[in-house]
């Protein structure tokens, strides 16, 4: 059975809940990251350890959800391995995977109601990745984060 991790801030925490219910239903496990209180938290502190399991290949797929979303996939994309997509709607679920492989699905739980949410990951889950003219610009932005890591190595090793 699939794992999904899932994390959430304050503003996203009543949205989480629901959508852990809602893959619960549809038979997918999840690994809940927190957080697990109404009081305001920073979104960093839920992010990371999702983005890092993610990036790691601990865990194939994350949901994460904040107020717009929007800090989140700041916070995913940072880490390698990462195409954290925020959606808005069903077509930007679908083409997060079927053309972006994006493995983190954002989504702004002041933004989307809980209907349109479930709508989403669902979505998300069902579409496959297509390849072909889409994989190229993956692997194009995977030299990207080749070429930050060598920078970062040679800097550090004073080359």
């Amino acid at each position: 059975m699939e794992t999904i991790a899932i994390a959430s801030d304050h503003a996203g925490l009543e949205l989480k809940e629901d959508i852990k219910t809602f893959l619960k239903e549809k038979g997918v496990d999840t690994l809940d990251m927190g957080t697990n209180g109404s009081e305001s938290v920073d979104y960093p502190d839920y992010g990371i350890p999702v983005a890092e399991k993610v990036s790691m290949g601990k865990i194939e797929k994350g949901i994460l959800i904040c107020g717009t979303g929007i800090g989140m996939s700041i916070v995913a994309n940072k880490f390698s391995n990462v195409r954290a997509a925020l959606v808005n709607d069903v077509y930007s679920a679908k083409m997060a995977r079927e053309h972006n492989d994006a493995n983190i699905l954002v989504i702004g739980g002041r933004i989307a109601g809980k209907g349109l949410a479930r709508e989403m990951v669902k979505t998300w889950l069902e579409a496959k990745f297509e390849g072909g003219r889409h994989q190229k610009r993956l692997d194009k932005i995977r030299e990207i984060e080749n070429s930050i890591k060598e920078s970062k190595s040679q800097r550090v090793s004073g080359s």
